[in-house]
């Protein structure tokens, strides 16, 4: 991409002066030196970060360029600079299919984990030694470009991995992505790249103290805002978001007959130094190559060490066999490839203080501290806000009042705090004493036997109404389109609603008097309500909070009775004596059920409508009859609650946890513990979501 700059300088000047004299003689050779000038110009700031003229220069370089394109519409080309904001806006983006699935990669935090994966390569691969090549991991969202007879034709987001979202008009917007590359001089027609878009942290930082200047809320962090860019729906907007792409991989490159090119390009750190001469911002900066994981673990830690100096958010390295034959042999599962591993880095840590602590009631009326600490910003987020969880958390913790602590975010996501800088408590420290009394009622706080939580029993607390009224309009219970919880919190407030009969009682034309709400979304929350009513029963009893009584219960429960109002005739032995329920459990439904108050509260919601009668559903079949499933990490194609439905329909069980008596482990993105616990379990069988699907023949 290199060029002669003293003739760059010289074509500029030439330029300049004709912008200034306002006189283009041929338009045809003056629009192609000016595309070629500013696509150059364009490549040296936002890939090479270098400035060769000033924004000055190059807004009347890019002002005449639209001028002559303006007049003379038929010398416009598809890689014209002024191509890259797109008139008017997309009001949707159409799903489109990758080339080749883009999947996810396994994760590794140490040198056991690397070591692992070494010797699964070797294997596979047969060969001794491997050659690895590892580069910086970005924080930000995926991005495949396809480019076909060197034209940008495609640019879409990850999606599931097999389709994304067609997000070509905002990729246009980004100027590290060139909207031409000589890819045919190497034999390849069509070809799909990934990578990483991502906002620079100076540029983040400088967008937030604008918006600071004109009284709109900052951003919360780079990752977040950089996806929200990209599917924005005025690429104009979105090019202003500073946006970059750092292209890591040549995904598939195909000839002119559609045949595979990508093993002759040989090897990744080649196939990097390619995309670097054809003018993209790669992972060049960082990458290396390596024959011993010993090597490699050193070189990640080196990274490691200066992570905070990067311009861009990273959160680890990636290891890959550099050559693509090894890559070829080795092969992937439907998860991940084989051949790679991301090693994370540990979690970031800050110091701050904590000056408070409140103490916040459940809808069970366990009390949760949560600590308030000196603003601080972590990982792009600001923190403010850590859950200590419980009394014991705070003893086991040593914490005080004004202490200086570590604050970290597990996996770069939920605070966490590590600790006090105990050698840094200073005199004004205060021992923290955990509140006797309930924080909104004043009633005693009760700790049962073998549980951490302090509770408050006053089945009348208000904090607790409000978070049972919260939890059953909930989406994984009664799930009530237009309630959420900051509307239940205000209606709360205001008296609209005092308990969940209220809810199918409300006066549709108070709430319309009420600043915000106008007559759709009246209608809206009418329809949702009426619709709640016809809900299967095992949504109702997991919205009546009923402790340790989750959906999986619940839905197990609801086909032993014809009306959940039949389980007040049940005693203990016999609810005992259901599949999976223990004596907790078994107690807890007992003492719901015979309690006078929630009786009232059924014949109540019955009586306004509710569903309280088991629908008969039909199996589909029984392909997984006296088989157990679990599910984890996140899945693609499927939601958690439809992949349950779907065991249950086809005869399997959905277990809570890993366990002997698991017979399937199924694992999606980002699986975490049970996957770990489960493999130490060689009875259990882990397999993915489309081994899952191909069970039951979908």
């Amino acid at each position: 991409m290199e060029i002669n700059e003293e003739l760059i300088f010289e074509q500029t000047t030439k330029l300049l002066n004709i912008a200034d004299n306002d006189v283009v003689n041929d338009p045809l050779q003056i629009a192609e030196e000016l595309r070629s000038i500013i696509n150059y110009l364009d490549w040296k700031y936002y890939v090479k970060s270098e400035t060769l003229v000033q924004d000055y220069d190059y807004d009347r370089l890019y002002k005449l360029l639209r001028k002559i394109e303006e007049e003379n519409p038929d010398l416009i080309t598809e890689d014209s600079p002024t191509r890259r904001v797109a008139r008017g806006l997309s009001t949707s983006f159409p799903t489109v299919r990758h080339m080749k699935p883009m999947l996810s990669l396994d994760n590794s935090y140490n040198y056991t984990d690397l070591k692992d994966f070494d010797l699964r390569v070797k294997k596979l691969s047969g060969q001794e030694t491997v050659e690895y090549c590892v580069e910086p991991k970005f924080d930000g969202s995926s991005i495949a470009l396809v480019y076909e007879n060197n034209m940008l034709v495609r640019a879409a987001t990850r999606g599931d991995g097999n389709q994304g979202d067609d997000i070509t008009n905002n990729a246009k917007t980004i100027r590290s992505i060139p909207l031409s590359a000589d890819f045919l001089r190497l034999g390849i027609a069509r070809v799909e790249l990934r990578g990483e878009v991502v906002i620079s942290q100076n540029f983040f930082h400088k967008m937030n103290k604008e918006r600071e200047g004109l009284g709109l809320p900052a951003f919360q962090n780079a990752r977040n805002t950089a996806s929200g860019g990209l599917r924005m729906k005025d690429s104009k907007e979105v090019a202003k978001r500073g946006l970059e792409a750092f292209i890591y991989q040549i995904g598939i490159a195909e000839d002119d007959n559609g045949e595979d090119k990508t093993l002759e390009l040989i090897s990744q750190s080649k196939s990097i130094d390619l995309l670097h001469d054809l003018g993209f911002k790669t992972t060049k900066q960082g990458f290396s190559v390596f024959n011993a994981m010993e090597d490699v673990l050193s070189y990640c830690h080196a990274w490691e060490s200066k992570r905070e100096g990067y311009p861009y958010e990273i959160d680890g390295m990636v290891v890959k066999a550099n050559r693509f034959e090894t890559q070829e042999q080795v092969g992937y599962t439907s998860h991940h490839p084989r051949w790679a591993i991301a090693f994370k880095f540990k979690a970031k840590q800050a110091r701050s203080k904590l000056e408070r602590i409140e103490y916040q009631v459940g809808r069970t009326g366990a009390i949760t501290p949560v600590a308030k600490i000196t603003p601080v910003s972590l990982a792009g987020v600001t923190i403010s806000s850590v859950s200590l969880h419980n009394e014991d958390f705070i003893k086991d913790k040593e914490l005080h009042l004004n202490d200086i602590i570590i604050v970290e975010r597990a996996g770069d996501v939920i605070p966490y705090i590590v600790g006090p800088v105990i050698e840094e408590r200073t005199n004004d420290a205060v021992e923290i004493k955990f509140p006797e009394e309930c924080p909104s009622c004043s009633s005693p706080l009760v700790k049962e036997k073998e549980e951490v939580a302090w509770r408050c029993v006053n089945i009348d607390c208000p904090a607790q109404t409000e978070e049972r009224l919260i939890h059953f309009v909930s989406k994984g219970a009664m799930n009530i389109d237009g309630l959420g919880k900051d509307i239940i919190r205000r209606f709360y407030k205001e008296e609209i609603i005092k308990h969940i009969p209220d809810l199918y009682r409300l006066n549709y034309d108070q709430i319309l008097q009420l600043e915000g709400w106008k007559q759709k979304s009246v209608e809206n929350l009418r329809s949702g309500i009426e619709k709640s009513k016809e809900n299967e029963t095992w949504r109702l009893l997991v919205g009546l909070g009923i402790r340790h009584v989750g959906s999986t219960t619940a839905k197990m429960l609801s086909k032993h009775v014809r009306n959940i109002k039949e389980f007040s005739k049940w005693d203990i032995e016999a609810l005992t004596a259901l599949e999976d329920i223990g004596p907790i459990v078994a107690e807890s439904l007992y003492d719901f059920f015979r309690n006078d108050s929630n009786l009232k509260l059924l014949d109540e919601l019955e009586e306004l409508g509710v569903n309280m009668e088991r629908k008969e559903t039909m199996n589909v079949g029984n392909l997984l009859q006296g088989k157990s499933f679990l599910f984890t990490g996140s899945m693609q194609k499927l939601t958690r609650d439809r992949a349950k439905e779907l065991v249950e329909q086809n005869g399997g069980k959905i277990l809570s946890s890993v366990s002997k008596n698991l017979n399937f482990l199924v694992v999606g993105e980002k699986a975490g513990s049970k996957l770990t616990k489960a493999q130490g379990i060689e009875t259990i069988e882990i397999i993915d979501e489309d081994s899952f699907l191909k069970m039951i023949g979908e």
